[in-house]
Order: structure tokens, then C-alpha cells, then sequence
């Protein structure tokens, strides 16, 4: 059977590579079923009378101008095949794309989940942690806050961590600094300055930030005095330094179980991948086939 295995690797080859030469290609004629069937019968006799002992071929020569036409009717008597070949593409890019999530994120572990800098919400020992990586002055992030504080209420065993990631003004980085401070503040609620933050109006700054937290007791001179100094700047630059060890380049971005997530992607998509977390232990689990 080697020369008709040699003729199937060509044409799973000629499938893969010259799919778009073929299409482009007027329709061919017609094609000789009987000299179809010659070629085949031909190498199947060959198969056989060389036995199983006989000693392998170096290379196989086939004939471009009988095999394309095979190749491309086949082609054009089931155009479907496009459709699944590209599905079955996609399905084993996002796989792949999973198994380096999952190895990346487990080479930062203790840069993402155990930072003593993190911001931590709803139950701090849950069974599945959701990260978010977030800028104040982003507007996606700002419409995902309510998919956050839904989730929050609704599972009382999910582990919320915040990281400040601010990369779209200097505003960004200023409010970011006075955050870091907010939550180093024990006697100040930094779920509720953080909803503030994001509920008020226009761009986010510096004083936006300041404001919220005097509002909220804090002392606005010892606030300017720190949010400068070297530990909102370590806090905001370990973020950075995550960012790029996940490759991670914009807000917001989650970190779920093995997968890196891009994106406001919605409450149903972040609420199925805690679910197969919690059955399989993964983001997506195989015998569900599907990860929201």
C-alpha cells in the first residue's frame, strides 16, 4: 500500500497548500472516470504483488496534469470541506493558544495571585480567582464595572483581584498612584473608591482621584506628598512588568483560570469559564467543548 499512502499524503499536502491556486483555476472538464479508475487499479496490483517484503521506494513521481484534476474535482464536488478545514484551523489556533496560556500564566504565578499589592474583593479564599487588569480612563473597562460588581454579588465564592494598569494618559498613572494608596488604607473601602472613580464624569486625573478619597476621609496633603514616592510606583511597575511577561497590551484584560482573556467580553462569557473552571479545572472543558 506504500505508493496509494505516498498519493494520500500528496493530496492531504496539495489540500493544504494550493487550495487557493485551485479555486482560482477555470473548472476542469470533465474527468475520464475510467482512466480514474486505471490509475488506481494500477497501483493497487503494484501494491500487491510487491508483498510486504519489498524493499521501499526513495520517491514517488506522480503526474501534476492527472492529479490536480482529481484533486480539484473532488475539491468542487464538496466546497463544505473549506468550511470544516478552517473550522478545524480555528479550533486547534484557540487550543494552542490555551496551552501557552496556561503555561505562561504558571510561570507568573506568584506575580499574579500572591503580589501582598493586590487589590482583593469578594471572597478572599474562593475556589476561582478573577483578575482584571484595568485603566481608569478606559471606557471598555468602565462599561464592564457592572458585569464585576454582578458577579461579585452573585457568587460568594469568587476571588475578585484588581491591578492597576494605567497606560492611556498621565492621568491614568496619577489616579492609578493615589488608588495604590487607597488600598494600603485599611480604614477605606477601595471597591467603593474604585466604583466612584469609574462613575464620575470626563477624564479621570490626578485630582479626580484625590477628590473621591478626601470625600471618602482620607488627608488630601499626605495623599500628594505619597502618590509620588517609590511604593505606587513599585505597586503600578510590577504591573508593567506582568503585562509584558503575559503580553498583555491592553484594558481591560482578565486572567481566568488557563486563559488570558482581551477584552470587555461580558458577563455570560467571564460567568461560563468560572463555571468549567469550577466542573474540569480548565477555562474550557472537553466534554462541554465550548468556553462561553
Amino acid at each position: 500500500m506504500q505508493r496509494l499512502t505516498i498519493l494520500l499524503v500528496a493530496v492531504v499536502a496539495l489540500l493544504a497548500g494550493g487550495l487557493g491556486s485551485f479555486l482560482l483555476r477555470p473548472a476542469p472538464t470533465t474527468l475520464d472516470e475510467s482512466k480514474v479508475r486505471a490509475i488506481f487499479t494500477e497501483m493497487l496490483d503494484a501494491s500487491a504483488a510487491s508483498g510486504p517484503a519489498a524493499a521501499p521506494q526513495s520517491a514517488a513521481v506522480f503526474d501534476a496534469n492527472e492529479l490536480n484534476p482529481m484533486i480539484e474535482s473532488y475539491l468542487m464536488g464538496d466546497p463544505g470541506i473549506l468550511d470544516r478545514m478552517t473550522a478545524k484551523l480555528t479550533e486547534a489556533r484557540k487550543v494552542e493558544q490555551r496551552r501557552a496560556n496556561a503555561e505562561i500564566i504558571q510561570a507568573n504565578f506568584g506575580a499574579i495571585y500572591d503580589d501582598p499589592d493586590n487589590v482583593i474583593l469578594g471572597n478572599p479564599k474562593g475556589d476561582v480567582t478573577l483578575v482584571e487588569m484595568f485603566d481608569y480612563n478606559c471606557g471598555y473597562c468602565r462599561a464592564a464595572l457592572p458585569d464585576l460588581a454582578t458577579l461579585i454579588a452573585e457568587d460568594p465564592n469568587l476571588r475578585v483581584i484588581l491591578k492597576e494598569f494605567p497606560i492611556l494618559s498621565q492621568g491614568s498613572i496619577e489616579a492609578a498612584r493615589v488608588a495604590v494608596l487607597v488600598n494600603e488604607d485599611k480604614n477605606i473601602d477601595y471597591w467603593d473608591f474604585h466604583q466612584q472613580l469609574f462613575s464620575s464624569r470626563g477624564q479621570v486625573t490626578g485630582d479626580t482621584a484625590l477628590n473621591i478619597a478626601e470625600q471618602m476621609g482620607m488627608n488630601r496633603v499626605n495623599l500628594m506628598l505619597n502618590m509620588s514616592g517609590n511604593g505606587p510606583a513599585s505597586t503600578i511597575t510590577k504591573v508593567y512588568d506582568l503585562a509584558k511577561a503575559l503580553n498583555v497590551s491592553g484594558t481591560p484584560t482578565y486572567i481566568l483560570g488557563d486563559e488570558v482573556i482581551p477584552g470587555a467580553v461580558g458577563i455570560d462569557r467571564l460567568r461560563n469559564s468560572i463555571s468549567n473552571i469550577r466542573a474540569c479545572g480548565s477555562s474550557v472543558c472537553p466534554a462541554m467543548g465550548t468556553s462561553g
